[in-house]
């Protein structure tokens, strides 16, 4: 007897239980770039698997197979949020990944710099300047899915932030700049933490704050994919790559001859390079 689909929860990463929402797996499935007909034929399969309290990461791992037998970036797309958790331990691939990402935007983008505060001196990680507007953005990665930023962070970012703020405009011809303090993690902020950074002035920026606004939704309209997203690279060459300083797909596309150290061969240098491309020109 068919089981009633409707009626199947689900277990989040959190450990919470939750009715499956046919609706945001086709969104995730058409944000990849999928189209309809390979949707309902995602979704039918999926369906087929489901039971009561199976994990999100079950069915995440199941549409993924699926999609990596499909032509192009479309796995490679779906997989963006552990992509990004792929970036550390360290957090400096994070730091370079935000600032082309605000390159997009139009900002001029210095990485991970220095500056004197009125008290002492500050590393910031994005320095992110377009006319008179000046970004100090703060880059917090963390590789655990369930990680939230609370409210301890901007309390920190936004005293640090001042510091700098009150020291850069005693600077000559930098009275007319307008300066912000940003904070971007690839996880969650708490609601304490909005809260504050609402009240304080300063920016949040993650994986769905502010809400159709994040950060999934500006590396989909900006296309910028990190190495880490291909499906076609293993995880040795991918961390070979970064610790090379090799963070964007673009770089990839731009460069192939960065994969040569890797002794990859022509055929499957091939298939690299098309998914890399196939990302990069979405």
């Amino acid at each position: 007897m068919k089981k009633n689909k409707q009626d199947i929860y689900i277990t989040k990463s959190s450990g919470e239980s939750a009715l499956f929402s046919y609706h945001k797996l086709k969104r995730s499935l058409a944000a990849a770039g999928a189209t309809q007909p390979v949707i309902e034929d995602i979704i039918a399969q999926v369906e087929n698997d489901l039971y009561q309290g199976i994990s999100t990461k079950l069915i995440y791992k199941k549409a993924f197979s699926l999609l990596k037998r499909r032509p192009g970036a479309l796995a490679a797309r779906y997989k963006l949020k552990s992509a990004i958790m792929e970036l550390g331990p360290a957090g400096f691939a994070f730091e370079r990944f935000v600032g082309a990402l605000f390159q997009y935007k139009g900002y001029q983008v210095v990485v991970s710099r220095i500056l004197q505060g009125r008290c002492v001196p500050h590393e910031v990680d994005v320095i992110a300047t377009k006319g008179l507007e000046q970004l100090f953005i703060e880059c917090k990665f963390h590789n655990l899915p369930n990680y939230q930023c609370d409210v301890k962070i901007p309390l920190y970012v936004h005293s640090r932030f001042k510091d700098i703020e009150e020291e850069q405009r005693k600077k000559p011809g930098n009275k007319n700049l307008s300066y912000q303090g940003w904070i971007v993690t690839n996880t969650r902020f708490s609601v304490d933490a909005t809260t504050y950074g609402t009240c304080a002035g300063l920016q949040l920026l993650s994986w769905n704050y502010p809400e159709g606004r994040g950060l999934k939704e500006l590396v989909e309209q900006s296309g910028i994919h990190p190495i880490t997203s291909l499906t076609s690279l293993t995880h040795a060459e991918k961390q070979h790559l970064l610790e090379d300083k090799v963070v964007l797909c673009k770089e990839l596309c731009q460069a192939p001859a960065l994969l040569e150290d890797l002794g990859i061969g022509s055929d499957r240098l091939k298939r690299i390079l098309r998914e890399a491309h196939d990302l990069c020109d979405q």
